[in-house]
């Protein structure tokens, strides 16, 4: 069991190495690496104690040290296990809006990540051109321009109507990406019913209770389950999910960060 242990620890640090020189070393949540390792070193420290050393280490501490992480580890498993199974079951279906949730832009240009997302939002757009896609991101730390603003440019060099295209670029997170994505559609309905009645269109008519707006939410695979529960929460009902594919090297990095990222909001009550 030691060598289990101080292997995984030996992992961590070398999938940390990777995230800094792949990403930088202030990719986010990138130090849980590191820790993890000194945990897992700490533990197989005491495990080696425990068995050639026997008595040293009180039962009491043992035992509570393995209920706790057991623990952890259980609740780790099913919040993974949730996030997959909503990423596995994705439906795209047909959207009168979907949201494009941001992602990382390094000056100007999008992220791997960001790309990822746009090329899938480029593929459903083809296949439903009828559907408005709201792009969602505002400016963060080390951002030249909004993460909305990047996508508009990537999605117009790639041929993509601009009537076609909403930008929400207030947003610093998915909470607002989502709230404020939602006040965006709501102000382009009311926009459409206003010149539909200054134009007297009889062809439309405003949306009533049991006529309501299909919305999809675009993202990675891993933060899908994360976003349509905030989602939900926000009160949007006629809802749907659409996956793109995640940054290879950045992966397991991601989908680890998101299970934190799911009890944190679980517990804050904001999904």
């Amino acid at each position: 069991m030691t060598w289990v242990l101080e292997g995984a620890a030996l992992l961590c640090l070398i999938y940390y190495g990777v995230i800094a020189v792949y990403a930088g070393v202030s990719t986010s949540f990138a130090l849980f690496w590191p820790v993890t390792a000194a945990v897992l070193a700490l533990l197989g420290l005491g495990v080696y104690i425990n068995s050639h050393h026997p008595g040293r280490i009180p039962v009491w501490l043992s035992v509570s040290v393995g209920t706790f992480f057991g623990a952890c580890f259980f609740i780790f498993v099913i919040t993974e296990a949730l996030i997959g199974w909503n990423a596995l079951t994705a439906k795209g279906r047909a959207a009168d809006y979907v949201i494009v949730l941001g992602a990382r832009v390094r000056g100007t240009e999008p992220s791997n990540s960001l790309r990822l997302r746009l090329d899938r939002a480029i593929e459903y757009a083809e296949q439903y051109p009828n559907t408005v896609l709201v792009l969602s991101g505002g400016r963060g730390e080390g951002e030249e321009i909004s993460e909305a603003r990047a996508m508009y440019d990537y999605l117009r060099y790639n041929d993509v109507p601009a009537e076609k295209l909403l930008i929400e670029d207030q947003s610093s997170d998915t909470v607002e990406n989502i709230a404020f994505s939602k006040t965006v559609i709501e102000r382009q309905e009311y926009n459409k019913a206003q010149a539909a009645q200054a134009h007297l269109l009889d062809s439309y008519h405003a949306r009533g209770e049991g006529d309501l707006l299909r919305i999809a939410i675009l993202t990675s695979d891993y933060h899908l389950f994360r976003a349509k529960a905030i989602a939900r929460k926000e009160g949007i009902i006629e809802l749907t999910g659409v996956t793109a594919r995640d940054d290879t090297v950045l992966a397991l990095h991601m989908w680890v960060r998101e299970a934190f990222a799911v009890l944190k909001d679980k517990f804050m009550g904001r999904m």
